[in-house]
């Protein structure tokens, strides 16, 4: 069935992200920050700050989806861009809700490299076309998700 979606409720995301940060702790990476991909990576990484004990959360603000399978041709960095002197020499986990065609991740990782003693990258999902491939995944899928935080529609 083609438009046939994943759906995450809140009660499976709470299930999910804390497999992620179960999978990030078996593995010995301990992360000195977690940068999220707003918007939806907030939520993820919101629950793996709590579930690894990270206070230190930063955002960065990455626009590429503007629908539903709809996109900018690039994805861009909205201001305010993350001050480097605060990731310098960190081992940082990238979080994002889900590594669709990897261009965010890929342009966050990069915007990371030259400063960051180490950068991972957790997502709930990741598709088959990502570009990059994630260290950190709940689950592969090649279906549209349904995320609780954007299902409904704005209240103004």
């Amino acid at each position: 069935m083609p438009d046939e979606r994943e759906v995450l409720t809140w009660d499976l995301f709470g299930r999910a992200s804390r497999r992620l940060a179960e999978m990030v702790a078996a593995d010995g990476f301990r992360p000195d920050l977690i940068l999220a991909i707003t918007r939806g990576g907030l939520f993820p990484a919101g629950a793996l700050g709590y579930a690894l004990s990270v206070k230190n959360l930063h955002t960065m603000n990455v626009e590429f989806y503007t629908g539903v399978d709809q996109h900018l041709e690039m994805p861009v960095v909205l201001p305010p861009v993350p001050q480097v002197v605060d990731l310098t020499g960190a081992r940082v986990l990238i979080a994002d809700d889900v590594a669709d065609t990897g261009e965010t991740l890929r342009l966050v990782r990069d915007f990371c490299a030259d400063h960051v003693a180490e950068a991972r990258c957790a997502v709930l999902y990741e598709k088959p076309r990502s570009l990059v491939k994630c260290e950190y995944v709940w689950r592969s899928t090649d279906r549209w998700i349904d995320f609780p935080w954007s299902t409904e529609p704005a209240v103004v």
